[in-house]
C-alpha cells in the first residue's frame, strides 16, 4: 500500500564511448539524473509507480520489496520501459553512495508492513558516478583468472567505494577477474564533475591489464554543467 520514492539514476548501456557500441547491463551510471526534476518525479510516482502498486494489491498479489522502474523520458513525460523487482545495477551503487539512512532499516520496513511509518528517506546533496571495469570483451566472450591489484590504494579516501561484482579471493591474498563486469569504482562529489574525477582518478590506480572501461561516464551531465 506504501511507495516510498529512492532518488534517480542515469545508466549508460552501450559498451563503447559516446553511447557507441553493444549494449551492455550498464558501463556506468550517475545520481542524481538531471532530466528527473521534482516535477517529473512527482509525475512518476502518481502516474506509474502508485497505480501499479495499488492494482497489484487490488489483484491480491500485493508487492513487497524494491519496485525498480526503467523510463524513458519522452514529450510526453515519462514512459515505463520495464520494472525490474530489485535495485538496477550499476545504478544501485550510486545510491548506496548518496543514501544517508541505513538500508537495512528501510527494507525491514517493507519486510515488516511499517513503511508508512517512514516519512522520507535522506539523501547526501552531493552526485555520485559509477565507472564499471569490466573484461576486455565483454559483453562478448571474455578471459577469466586474470589478477587485480591496486585496490585498496584506489579507496583510499572516504569519497570513493569499489563495489565487487565478478571476483574471487584466492589464496586469501589475490583478487581474481571471474566475470564480465567485475568492479564499481564510485565516487562521490559536490557535482557530477567532481565525481567524475574522483571516479577515474580511482580506476587510474587499479592495475587490471585484462580490463577496461568507458571514459566518459556522466559525460552528458557533465557538459550542462560545465556550458
Amino acid at each position: 500500500e506504501t511507495a516510498l520514492p529512492l532518488t534517480t539514476a542515469q545508466d549508460h548501456k552501450r559498451v563503447g564511448d559516446g553511447d557507441t557500441g553493444l549494449n551492455t547491463g550498464g558501463m556506468g551510471a550517475y545520481s542524481p539524473a538531471p532530466v528527473m526534476t521534482p516535477e517529473m518525479c512527482s509525475r512518476v510516482m502518481d502516474e506509474i509507480i502508485t497505480p501499479t502498486v495499488r492494482a497489484m494489491a487490488d489483484a491480491g498479489t500485493p508487492f513487497n520489496g524494491v519496485l525498480f522502474a526503467g523510463l524513458m523520458i519522452t514529450e510526453k513525460g515519462p514512459e515505463l520501459i520495464e520494472y525490474n523487482v530489485r535495485f538496477g545495477d550499476p545504478e544501485c551503487q550510486v545510491l548506496m553512495m548518496r543514501l544517508k539512512d541505513d538500508l537495512v532499516t528501510l527494507l525491514m520496513a517493507c519486510e515488516e508492513g511499517t513503511l508508512d511509518k517512514v516519512s522520507t528517506i535522506r539523501w547526501h546533496e552531493d552526485a555520485a558516478l559509477s565507472v564499471v571495469m569490466a573484461a576486455k570483451g565483454y559483453p562478448g566472450s571474455y578471459e577469466k583468472g586474470d589478477v587485480i591489484s591496486g585496490l585498496a590504494e584506489a579507496r583510499d579516501g572516504a569519497d570513493v567505494e569499489i563495489f565487487h561484482a565478478g571476483t574471487s579471493l584466492v589464496d586469501d591474498s589475490k583478487i581474481i577477474a571471474t566475470g564480465g563486469r567485475v568492479l564499481n569504482v564510485t565516487a562521490r562529489g559536490e557535482t557530477v564533475t567532481q565525481a567524475q574525477i574522483r571516479a577515474y582518478d580511482a580506476v587510474s590506480k587499479i592495475d587490471w591489464p585484462g580490463g577496461f572501461c568507458r571514459s566518459d561516464i556522466g559525460w552528458r551531465a557533465v557538459n550542462r554543467e560545465t556550458t
